[in-house]
């Protein structure tokens, strides 16, 4: 079973950055796993400033759902992010939370059946503004069943806030 340190927080409450010094501190080239599709310009230029902040120690993966497909054995990886993630399932299903929640589940599941470190990145976005539409509360739903999915898992639980690591479990 995969060793798990999950990192969240809100949006640029600097999940990444602990995420990326913390892997760098366990392992000399550690894995970076990017869940995300390519849904713009603007999410274009937030990858491209990612990518940016990763030197020639990472080794970058792309997977947008099937992480467990790799082998990550014995390697630190950082997974940014289950939002990201979650939100490709959840386009792929038409919105369906529940088949998304399931879907993910059991990827998740798989993924850490191997041997590796897991620095996993979420934001907590159901501390934020209601969402103002239907398919917006759904996600922010989905994202809380799947974080505490994942908190509950994990080994270790740190929840950022303005820069600062709170150790929770």
């Amino acid at each position: 079973m995969a060793y798990i340190y999950y990192v969240s927080g809100g949006q640029r409450s600097g999940k990444s950055s602990y995420a990326q010094r913390l892997a760098l501190q366990l392992s000399a080239q550690p894995v970076y796993l990017a869940t995300s599709r390519v849904w713009d310009k603007d999410h274009q230029r937030r990858i491209e400033r990612h990518q940016a902040d990763r030197n020639e120690q990472w080794v970058n993966v792309e997977e947008e759902k099937y992480i467990s497909k790799h082998n990550w054995q014995d390697q630190v990886v950082v997974m940014d992010c289950v939002t990201l993630w979650l939100t490709n399932f959840f386009s792929d299903t038409q919105y369906n939370v529940d088949q998304s929640l399931k879907e993910a589940q059991q990827e998740f599941d798989l993924f850490i059946q191997q041997e590796f470190t897991g620095i996993i990145i979420s934001n907590e976005i159901g501390m934020g503004l209601h969402a103002d539409t239907e398919a917006g509360r759904k996600f922010t739903d989905l994202q809380g069943w799947m974080n505490q999915y994942i908190a509950r898992k994990a080994d270790q639980a740190i929840f950022m806030v303005s820069g600062l690591p709170l150790t929770v479990k």
